[in-house]
């Protein structure tokens, strides 16, 4: 009888033991899954952001100091003014940056990238900050397209994979989308009477009329997007704390300033 006791004894000394290391491996895996991106940045002191730095009003290089600069930098130091954490930018190409944040190689995506765009990947999204149409750009020259119906039959140009390049293939009876790696080879293009329209963000479509003075901007607009940041599926703490950020700079007047200073401009 005593052998069978510390037989039993010892049965459960090893299932309690079994249980135990369970409960430690569930939660170790549990910590292991804790949303840190908050944390990470808080102790860092440093929220890293990506962009792709060809795009003004929104992101670029100032050709005179080197510095980046545009709507989404200004923006973006806002933020990490409100959040107390300096920034670091990254210019990366523009086919690589939602791979990239899903990775870990940056905190968040602040470059003129809409919902549809984001969408693609398996990411977390902010609120919208920015809200604007594509525009549909002609030659200064052409009176032959004013809107929407008049582009059937004509030769359009985007960028490849933008919202524009969306929108267009939703046009009926278009003769061609003529797909771009950047914007401006395709005004290029349309300035050379190669392609007949260009659709684009009116951001960029203003930078380019101010600019060349060869383009006008139909009044009617294609399609409306909203521009957001864009962060891994693992950082809800981080995209909650940049959605406070992003509320409170609309409050104080700094969102506004830069609003004015990059994206503000009369309409053609």
């Amino acid at each position: 009888m005593k052998r069978l006791n510390k037989v039993f004894v010892a049965v459960m000394i090893g299932l309690v033991s079994m249980l135990a290391a369970a409960c430690g491996s569930t939660q170790d895996a549990a910590e292991s899954k804790k949303d840190m991106s908050w944390e990470n940045v808080k102790n860092n002191g440093e929220l890293v952001v990506a962009f792709c730095a060809q795009y003004p009003p929104f992101e670029s290089r100032n050709e005179n100091t080197g510095e980046f600069e545009g709507f989404d930098v200004d923006m973006a130091n806002a933020l990490g003014e409100e959040l107390g954490v300096n920034v670091k930018f990254v210019d990366a190409e523009w086919p690589s940056l939602l791979g990239g944040v899903i990775k870990g190689d940056y905190d968040v995506i602040i470059s003129c990238m809409n919902k549809k765009e984001a969408s693609k990947e398996n990411v977390n999204m902010s609120d919208t900050y920015y809200d604007f149409p594509s525009s549909i750009n002609v030659r200064k020259d052409n009176t032959d397209i004013n809107s929407v119906e008049d582009l059937k039959g004509k030769i359009v140009g985007v960028q490849m994979g933008s919202g524009s390049e969306i929108e267009a293939e939703k046009i009926e009876g278009i003769k061609e989308i003529k797909r771009y790696d950047y914007t401006p080879a395709a005004f290029s293009d349309l300035n050379a009477g190669r392609i007949d329209a260009v659709v684009e963000g009116y951001a960029r479509s203003i930078i380019h009329f101010k600019e060349s003075g060869e383009t006008r901007i139909l009044k009617e607009a294609l399609a409306y997007s909203e521009n957001i940041m864009v962060l891994s599926p693992e950082s809800d703490e981080l995209t909650g704390k940049l959605n406070e950020a992003l509320a409170a700079i609309k409050e104080n007047g700094k969102y506004d300033a830069a609003l004015e200073k990059w994206l503000t401009a009369e309409e053609n």
